[in-house]
């Protein structure tokens, strides 16, 4: 498995799994099918519900603790200094681990920067602490970065956010390249299906990828993953499906032309599949996270 260092020096594997929207019976599965395949990266987020389930499977294998690397996400309604500070013995708790390779705050909350900023304290100190590994924020627009690093005292390891072919974001990666902040693409494949034009389109129909994907007898999905790995973003496909697990890490034995990246590159609408991140409220999407 290929690796990529982050800020900090910590090493995160480029690919991992991810388990957003993924049942918790669901979850189980997949993450221990995942680690006999060989993923050594799971992403959950206390807001998937499903923690508890990552750390079951986890037990389970036949892994030390030291091999996997364990990602997990703060949610908003947790935001605030003392309130992250739980947030965090909340997750290790379902978790089941005492430390984790990397804590991330889940969305901004511009309407609430302040708490954002305290929430971001919380994980400077767990850091500091040695109960985290890396620290970093998922969402984060160019903005919220901004605001970020006039205060922080810690650069994020990495900002998770939406990158697909359709949709790139080249100015919150060009500015986290900048700053030393790898960018994590949830969603990598667009989420199967994908709206364009006012059509329902999909990233694997794409002719352009689908070429590519000819050419070494490759899967679109594939040659997307590889297109974020030659470009230096870490990817966490989801999948619960054994044979689509398997398929997703089987990418490490070809590189893509620049000539090949720079045609999946021209495929950018600009059009966002998540939530617009500056419109991201407790009001609108605060939910309770319970206790371990």
């Amino acid at each position: 498995m290929t690796t990529i260092e982050l800020n900090n020096g910590v090493e995160i594997p480029a690919l991992g799994l991810g388990v957003f929207q993924s049942s918790p019976e669901d979850t189980r599965t997949a993450v221990a099918h995942a680690l006999s395949a060989g993923y050594r990266h799971i992403d959950t987020a206390a807001a998937y519900a499903n923690e508890r389930e990552v750390g079951e499977a986890l037990r389970a294998s036949d892994l030390e603790r030291g091999d996997v690397f364990v990602e997990t996400k703060v949610w908003i309604s947790d935001f605030g200094y003392e309130e992250t500070l739980h947030a965090f013995d909340k997750s290790a708790g379902k978790l089941g681990l005492e430390q984790l390779d990397l804590l991330i705050l889940h969305q901004a909350l511009p309407s609430e920067f302040e708490r954002t900023l305290e929430a971001y304290r919380a994980l400077e100190t767990l850091l500091a602490e040695g109960k985290v590994r890396a620290i970093g924020v998922s969402n984060f627009m160019v903005s919220h970065l901004e605001q970020l690093l006039d205060v922080a005292t810690v650069v994020p390891a990495v900002n998770q956010i939406e990158v697909h072919p359709y949709f790139q974001q080249s100015a919150v990666q060009d500015f986290g390249r900048a700053h030393g902040i790898v960018t994590q693409a949830w969603s990598p494949i667009g989420g199967i299906t994908f709206y364009r034009d006012g059509e329902h389109t999909s990233t694997l129909d794409d002719p352009v990828i689908g070429d590519i994907a000819a050419t070494y007898s490759k899967s679109p999905a594939q040659i997307m993953l590889r297109w974020h790995i030659d470009q230096g973003r870490q990817v966490i496909p989801k999948s619960v499906t054994p044979t689509r697990i398997d398929e997703n890490l089987d990418v490490f034995d070809f590189t893509l032309t620049p000539d090949e990246l720079a045609a999946i590159d021209a495929l950018d609408t600009g059009v966002r599949g998540g939530p617009e991140p500056d419109a991201v409220t407790l009001e609108a999407f605060g939910r309770d996270i319970p206790e371990a």
